[in-house]
């Protein structure tokens, strides 16, 4: 026992003091932070374009005309103006653009087509604009042009929004950006979940295949048996993944604290002061409601037990992937496409949970595939995490984490046969029916 604790602290410091970890513990979370502060600003921006369109209404739609809006300024057309004095007005540089609404040919039609007459394009957002606001003002037209009554079709129009309670559980069930705030925290958890086991297994693989090649391994194994030597070094590396996750945590947490600071929203004041019970707090027009009411919902999750859930699902599947590697680092020697080859197979269960949690379970976390391969243990370690801000039943992470942990047993195991025959072979191609075999080795 000795002899492999000293083993895991060799793992663990030669691999903790490295620059390669520091630098990859501290950027990180400064990038995801950095991430989302931008995302916040962007949604914010408001674009510092200026453009000033004449509007040549052959229709007479414009009787209250049209407001601006996104540094968009609109000028109806004097009388008299024709289509071709207002295109002069634009080479001119009095206005950046000129848009042509024509008349209707009755108010039965469905489908209106305006024109914008400019050298220069309009982009995605002015574009919605104006034909948002000319529907409405056509849409104005046809109404008093039929006779109808404004304020009895206005009282027609219902604004519905789902607000999801609980029956039996006593927790809030949360508002409509519930879902959307677990399907962002279940990309996150999954993806990193994804690069942790993918990153660190390799890095269990290369250190074999290293000590190996230079014949470093034949010293060491002189003192310890090859199954210590092995163990040890998942060992080692599993503390240097679970003191990343560890740390990321508690950095991600102060990030957050500091962008919801340096935004200036106090989530639970900003998204419910003011509005009357059961109203919705969510002002579409209001970029930092919005966001106060995202930070707000990120905030009510149960961090203690995603977070200590995800650590447990990255030790059984770092433990059972990395014996895998740490195997087929043993079974090659310093020909890194022959150990590319050996690895597709292992990669392929951690792609497949990686795809069907961003294509299922972002969309269906409940759905049948979705809870299968949260239990299957070859996949469980990067979709259950996934489904964790989904609030699944107890029993199934609790099953999940049982079968990881012994199917992480019975893969460490077998690793271990085939660690034990391939650390001391050399200069002989492996294939996969000779690994086999190893296993069954006395």
């Amino acid at each position: 026992m000795n002899k492999i604790w000293l083993i895991v602290k060799r793992e663990y410091l030669t691999r903790v003091r490295s620059r390669a970890f520091l630098l990859g513990t501290l950027l990180t979370p400064l990038a995801f932070g950095a991430f989302f502060l931008i995302q916040a600003l962007m949604i914010g921006y408001k674009g510092g374009e200026k453009q000033h369109i004449v509007v040549l209404d052959e229709g007479g739609f414009l009787t209250k005309g049209i407001p601006d809006e996104q540094g968009v300024q609109f000028t109806k057309a004097a009388p008299g103006q024709t289509l071709e004095t207002l295109k002069q007005a634009v080479r001119d540089k009095q206005y950046d653009g000129v848009l042509k609404l024509p008349a209707l040919s009755n108010t039965a039609v469905k489908k209106q087509t305006i024109y914008f007459f400019s050298d220069d394009r309009l982009s995605p957002d002015v574009n919605n604009l104006i034909e948002r606001r000319v529907a409405a003002r056509i849409r104005d037209y046809k109404i008093a042009a039929s006779g109808l009554d404004p304020k009895a079709l206005e009282n027609l129009e219902t604004e519905v929004s789902l607000d999801p309670e609980p029956i039996d559980k006593p927790d809030d069930a949360g508002n409509a950006l519930t879902s959307g705030v677990a399907v962002g925290i279940s990309f996150f958890l999954g993806i990193i979940m994804y690069m942790v086991v993918l990153i660190y297994g390799s890095i269990v693989m290369r250190s074999v295949m290293e000590e190996k090649t230079n014949r470093i391994v034949e010293v060491i194994m002189s003192s310890v048996k090859p199954f210590q030597l092995m163990l040890g070094k998942i060992i080692g590396s599993a503390g240097v993944g679970t003191t990343q996750m560890i740390i990321w945590a508690i950095l991600n947490a102060l990030i957050f604290i500091a962008v919801q600071s340096f935004m200036g929203i106090d989530a639970a004041a900003s998204s419910t002061a003011g509005l009357p019970e059961g109203a919705s707090a969510i002002d579409p027009n209001d970029a930092n409601a919005m966001f106060a009411q995202i930070m707000e919902e990120v905030g009510k999750q149960n961090w203690w037990y995603i977070i200590i859930s995800s650590i447990l699902f990255f030790i059984g599947g770092y433990f059972l992937y990395a014996s895998m590697f740490a195997a087929i680092g043993s079974a090659v020697g310093d020909d890194m496409g022959e150990g590319q080859s050996l690895t597709f197979p292992i990669m392929i269960p951690i792609i497949l949970a990686f795809i069907i949690m961003t294509s299922v379970v972002m969309r269906s976390p409940n759905s049948s595939l979705s809870v299968f391969a949260s239990i299957f243990p070859l996949f469980s370690p990067i979709v259950m995490p996934g489904r964790l801000a989904f609030d699944p039943p107890w029993w199934q992470v609790a099953l999940s984490i049982i079968l990881l942990f012994a199917t992480a047993i019975l893969f460490v195991w077998i690793a271990g046969r085939i660690y034990r025959v391939g650390i001391l072979m050399y200069g002989k191609k492996v294939t996969f029916k000779e690994i086999g075999r190893w296993m069954f080795y006395r």
